[in-house]
């Protein structure tokens, strides 16, 4: 029996009954399509419904963990223990001149796509990352050579002690693949980004390009989250698992992407173990050949399966 029924029923009392369910699969809302369940799944429909349900568990002794879109996650097959609060329909987006905000829910798709609307350029980068604005801020999200810490001027968090608190960008310690939001556990609410007036033909053929790119290079056919590893100084981590002779190699349903060595896909069924192993294996290899360490970019949660 699900052991967080209590708080399940308190938080019933003011959310909607689809926004919180007992016993999710993580499976429905990783792009691995791979996970266990979680105890207790809440999608808030507004920052304000956030808040209350932080206040809420804050004196709970109840382990919460946040996803944005699942795009960079890989959830154990024994799931998450606890709360899982997800952002997908908090995802307002308004425009304001030169300037865009919007919610951590947002799609970056969705902001790239107004900012096209609005004639508004700088943030053509983020048109094929599949993830979220709070995803983007907490890790910096980048691609072909943008980031976010190239448009956020300031992003307002609930801070552990919550404190609803606005950090500028000096404040962000934006670098490569890390933020502040990250360094102190913050949970982003919404972000304030500045952008420059472009021309809308000139960004339409951007972004064309830019997917065009992605769609050639990455094996998008198949359930991956994304680059499994991140760029180790002086090295490109595709390139030294396709030189292993790793291209291809599989674990059980993963399997390193034949298109491109970067990514471990999920080719038929996979579980979170047969990726972890094969992640290991991936590890393991290129240190033996080339005595360069891999780190994972991809998120690893959760709980190993009970075997009894």
């Amino acid at each position: 029996m699900n052991k967080y029924v209590n708080i399940y029923n308190e938080l019933s009392k003011f959310l909607d009954s689809d926004e919180i369910l007992l016993d999710e699969p993580m499976r429905d809302h990783t792009y691995f399509k791979i996970g266990g369940n979680a105890d207790i799944f809440i999608t808030p429909k507004s920052i304000k419904k956030l808040i209350k349900v932080i206040k809420a568990l804050s004196e709970k002794q109840v382990p919460v963990f946040f996803i944005g879109n699942g795009s960079n996650l890989l959830v154990k097959d024994g799931g998450i223990r606890g709360i899982v609060i997800k952002s997908e329909k908090m995802n307002k987006i308004e425009i304001n001149g030169n300037k865009i905000i919007a919610e951590c829910g947002a799609m970056l798709s969705d902001i790239s796509d107004a900012a096209y609307d609005a004639s508004l350029t700088g943030f053509e980068f983020a048109c094929g990352i599949p993830g979220t604005l709070g995803g983007a801020v907490f890790m910096n999200a980048g691609a072909y050579d943008g980031e976010m810490s190239f448009v956020l001027e300031s992003v307002r968090v609930l801070t552990p002690e919550l404190e609803v608190k606005t950090l500028h960008r000096d404040e962000l310690d934006l670098g490569y693949r890390s933020s502040a939001v990250k360094k102190h556990n913050y949970i982003v609410l919404d972000a304030l980004m500045n952008l420059v007036p472009g021309d809308k033909k000139v960004i339409k053929e951007k972004i064309n390009d830019l997917t065009k790119r992605r769609e050639d290079k990455q094996p998008l056919e198949f359930p991956s989250a994304g680059s499994t590893f991140k760029r180790p100084t002086g090295y490109y981590a595709g390139k030294l698992i396709q030189d292993a002779g790793l291209k291809g190699f599989k674990m059980g349903g993963a399997q390193v992407s034949e298109k491109h060595s970067g990514f471990v896909i999920n080719r038929n069924g996979a579980k979170a173990k047969d990726v972890l192993d094969l992640i290991e294996h991936i590890q393991r290899t290129v240190y033996v050949k080339y005595e360069v360490e891999l780190n994972t970019e991809v998120l690893i949660v959760g709980e190993d399966e009970d075997k009894d």
